[in-house]
């Protein structure tokens, strides 16, 4: 059997934490920051985890 490649732009974008759960950044960081609150962009900065719904999908990108 091949190999399963990994999905470039997801390994990119998410990290696999030591437990097994796979670490993502926040969204709507990117530009237009101006009208933003300097709290909000704050807040942005800090990564989270990545959601039970879309565990199956991701995990399938990044073997």
């Amino acid at each position: 059997m091949p190999k399963m490649k990994t999905h470039r732009g997801s390994a990119k974008r998410f990290k696999r934490t030591a437990s097994g759960k796979l670490k993502r950044f926040s969204a709507y960081k990117g530009h237009l920051t101006g009208k933003k609150s300097p709290d909000r962009i704050r807040k942005l900065r800090k990564s989270g985890i990545v959601s039970k719904a879309d565990m199956k999908r991701i995990n399938h990108m990044i073997p």
